[in-house]
């Protein structure tokens, strides 16, 4: 994938986001846009070898909109300043979790997981978490997973931000309630687990990590590490979708 050719592209859009600019450089949108759907394609290739139940998916499926919506929004910014890709096999907006991969300008990163889920299904997660123990632990505390994504982010108790959180190097929940959910024991040994409000790994990456064809290895191991995880939540999850 020509990643210089994207970032250089959504860095003129960060300085000009504007809808006269845009319309004089549609032609380099359309370039950055096509090349970034062909390594979309690629990493989706990659996916349904350990992962076919998103073999159905076809990279319109996967690609997002560069135009935002403003209506609810006091950046009135009309485009993204970013491009994302979302593999699910239940779709971009489905609470089963998948795979990301995100190329912004000094921002680019892989995740996986689920990024929200309803009190209701995170209420089963954690009743999930807590009666098969020692298979939740070995998904998320493997040496490859917690090479890639960390343990929870901000179990110290201090109030961070999801936002805060996302621009961690790496880590493994977005946000987190600030004590024990209720109905809990606060004294479990892997409490951090439950205090979650969801399943989301990320881990940065620069912004050459994407340049050319060697990201896919890299990619493909990142989302298997990350893969048991997902399986174990997913199951719950599917029972509710």
């Amino acid at each position: 994938m020509d990643a210089r050719l994207i970032l250089d592209f959504l860095r003129q859009v960060q300085m000009n986001n504007n809808r006269p600019w845009f319309q004089q450089h549609k032609a380099e949108y359309e370039a950055a846009r096509a090349e970034f759907e062909r390594g979309v394609g690629q990493a989706l290739g990659r996916i349904v070898g350990f992962d076919d139940s998103v073999a159905h998916l076809s990279v319109k499926d996967c690609t997002y909109r560069f135009y935002r919506d403003t209506r609810f929004s006091p950046d009135k910014s009309p485009y993204k300043n970013h491009l994302g890709a979302y593999v699910n096999a239940k779709g971009k907006k489905a609470l089963r979790g998948g795979y990301y991969i995100h190329l912004e300008p000094d921002h680019c990163l892989v995740a996986v997981g689920n990024y929200w889920l309803p009190t209701n299904i995170l209420t089963s997660c954690r009743n999930e978490i807590m009666a098969n123990t020692d298979e939740w632990l070995q998904c998320v505390k493997s040496r490859e997973f917690l090479r890639y994504y960390a343990t929870p982010a901000g179990v110290d108790d201090r109030e961070h931000s999801w936002e805060e959180n996302w621009n961690q190097p790496q880590g493994f929940g977005l946000t987190k309630l600030k004590t024990c959910p209720a109905g809990f024991p606060r004294d479990w040994e892997h409490v951090e687990y439950l205090r979650l409000k969801d399943y989301c790994a990320w881990h940065h990456v620069a912004d050459d990590f994407f340049e050319g064809d060697a990201w896919l290895a890299k990619v493909e191991k990142m989302f298997r590490a990350a893969k048991p995880m997902m399986d174990f939540i997913n199951a719950v999850v599917d029972d509710y979708e």
